[in-house]
């Protein structure tokens, strides 16, 4: 699946419908960002059954204020509309890789209860 653009209309829905989306905030005045795309886009290529979604962070500055980007490109990763992941930084290949198999291999029933216990202390 190619990538597809996010805006604030459409990122809840998109986080809730679907199973897994990594987000890249990026703009297109940034050097890394530009790097990171290529990789992000061959991600979403080897993983069809995954969202791979940018928001451009000029064009939705709404979007980038309520997530609280300073720096970019930004990858945060949902998983059952979890935030599990959100880091500043272009990744490699590999490690997006990599983050993307620990991402399928979780137990999101172990995390949800981490998270509600770590709620209720």
């Amino acid at each position: 699946m190619a990538t597809v653009a996010l805006t604030n209309t459409t990122f809840d829905e998109t986080v809730e419908s679907n199973d897994i989306v990594l987000v890249d905030f990026w703009a297109s005045w940034c050097g890394p960002c530009r790097a990171f795309a290529p990789v992000f886009t061959d991600a979403s290529e080897r993983n069809p059954d995954i969202v791979f979604a940018k928001v451009d962070t000029e064009d939705q500055q709404e979007l980038a204020m309520r997530f609280g980007i300073m720096s970019i490109p930004t990858l945060m990763v949902f998983r059952d509309q979890v935030l599990l992941y959100s880091q500043p930084g272009a990744l490699p290949a590999p490690v997006l890789d990599d983050l993307v198999g620990k991402v399928r291999a979780l137990d999101m029933d172990e995390v949800r209860k981490q998270v509600t216990e770590g709620a209720n202390h």
